[in-house]
């Protein structure tokens, strides 16, 4: 009976999360809606070698090279399944990759992008709600839809991109 009574104490206490009707009812309907994760962004100091060991070490899919002078950076995608990884490498000196990796000398992650399925209706709120946006306007990101980028600094630390579905 003694190490059924430790059992016994020892068990974990389960709660219960409040029922999605009483969260829900503090959120303001929208007129945009958060979609999927479309990519976690790398920037890589050496951008074949990335290439090279998502492709032959680990086994994935992985895109050519593409050159975005918009944004100053060469892309590389790697298809996950549920997701992508985008290698990121400086295209020119006044790339913002290129100063993310003279603080970051080995890389890392440099930003997260979520879709959403109106990024105008999107860009309106954010501001109403002192959220900073990078840019007065979309641009066309690495596969050919609208961006926004948001400031990390209002995004809890994560530069946060948000791409049009």
């Amino acid at each position: 009976s003694g190490l059924l009574a430790r059992f016994q104490t020892s068990a974990p206490t389960i709660r219960t999360l409040p029922s999605s009707n009483s969260l829900s009812q503090n959120i303001p309907s929208s007129l945009w809606n958060l979609g999927r994760l479309n990519h976690v962004a790398i920037a890589v100091p050496d951008l074949e070698k990335a290439q090279l060991f998502y492709k032959d070490v680990l086994g994935a899919q992985v895109s050519e090279t593409v050159a975005l002078p918009e944004h100053g950076v060469y892309t590389v995608f790697v298809e996950l399944g549920n997701t992508k990884l985008e290698l990121l490498h400086p295209l020119g000196e006044k790339s913002p990759i290129a100063s993310f990796l003279q603080k970051n000398k080995t890389g890392g992650m440099h930003h997260i992008c979520i879709e959403v399925d109106d990024i105008k209706a999107a860009m309106t709120e954010l501001k109403e709600k002192k959220i900073r946006i990078l840019s007065d306007e979309p641009k066309i990101g690495a596969h050919g839809k609208p961006v926004i980028f948001l400031h990390p600094k209002d995004c809890h630390g994560v530069l946060v991109e948000l791409e049009q579905a």
